[in-house]
């Protein structure tokens, strides 16, 4: 029977349950006492992504599951893992804030609309989780549009439907009264519009007073593999630019006063990080150091790569925002 190994065979985390993507395939669980001791992280390996930090080897101090909790599972074609930071130990270990992460890793995206459609109400279901129940939702596409690989934001909420201003005897005639309001923006770049991201986001949240706010923006990774094709989720919001060493406004509860859910892709390696990977070797950065120590990687097939993923993205937020609807013909009617 699909189910959760862990303290009984009927347990399960709550966070999987009641998934609309459907049933759990596989499920291991890795939060065991002690599964932390004696691991160490090396922070100067670049990476956005929670799951990676807790992979990387330990120099600081132990940790324990009171620190740190990590579930995972496979459910259809992704494998899950949460991630829970719960101490400030745990937060200096792994250079994240407190809160919960949830990684998908996907096979490579195509154009499959079936597979596309599945992927996405899987992820539009953990989504779902993070949200409140109830109550307008903002989604922030960040970054820049003109940089492809930063332009996971901007195009992904083209593909958000809007639905804030559907509403009195319009959305009752016809018959969209039960869409959740939500509300879209891509406030561009500092440099090109003389105000941070997070200003923009204050202001239109001070006239649409929202439940949350979704920030969808492109992540570094240190793994080439986990490019274009992981999600992660957050509820701890998000720093513009902070994967490329360009720390904006933060993004996140203490900022805005509502949550802030974050969704990332990895776009970009950073080259000290790829070149350890590709050769294996921990002195590799002294051959990249100091030409490339700023420098940032990505894949050949970046346009593809940005396009399949930002239409994931727009769709799983589509399917957390209005289960009831399809997500692909909700991301088509956005455009």
């Amino acid at each position: 029977m699909p189910g959760y190994i862990g303290k009984s065979p009927d347990e399960g985390p709550e966070w999987a349950a009641g998934n609309p993507a459907g049933q759990i395939s596989r499920t291991e669980t890795v939060r065991v006492p002690g599964l932390w001791k004696g691991r160490t992280l090396d922070m100067e390996r670049r990476t956005d992504l929670a799951l990676e930090a807790a992979e990387q080897p330990v120099r600081q101090e132990a940790l324990t599951d009171e620190d740190v909790e990590r579930d995972r599972f496979v459910q259809g074609r992704a494998a899950l893992t949460r991630i829970r930071i719960l101490s400030e130990r745990g937060e200096r270990a792994l250079g994240k804030p407190r809160g919960t992460y949830i990684t998908a890793e996907l096979p490579a995206l195509t154009d499959n609309e079936t597979e596309l459609e599945e992927t996405a109400r899987l992820i539009g279901g953990q989504l779902a989780s993070l949200l409140p129940e109830e109550g307008t939702v903002l989604v922030v596409g960040l970054g820049n549009e003109a940089i492809t690989p930063d332009a996971l934001g901007p195009q992904a909420v083209k593909m958000v439907l809007a639905t804030r201003h559907i509403q009195g005897e319009f959305a009752r005639a016809a018959g969209l009264d039960d869409l959740r309001p939500t509300a879209v923006m891509a406030p561009g770049v500092l440099g090109n519009t003389g105000v941070e991201s997070g200003e923009m986001a204050e202001g239109v949240i001070a006239v649409v007073k929202p439940a949350a706010v979704v920030a969808v923006d492109a992540l570094a990774a240190r793994s080439l593999s986990r490019l274009g094709c992981t999600v992660q989720l957050s509820d701890t919001g998000i720093a513009p630019g902070s994967g490329v060493g360009n720390n904006r406004r933060e993004l996140n509860r203490d900022t805005l006063g509502i949550p802030v859910i974050a969704v990332g892709v990895p776009t970009v390696v950073d080259a000290v990080t790829l070149a350890e990977e590709l050769t294996g070797r921990e002195d590799a950065a002294d051959a990249v150091s100091p030409r490339g120590a700023g420098m940032m990687v990505t894949p050949r097939e970046i346009d593809l790569m940005i396009r399949r993923a930002s239409r994931l993205v727009a769709m799983a937020i589509n399917a957390a925002l209005q289960p009831d609807y399809s997500p692909l013909e909700l991301a088509a009617a956005a455009q």
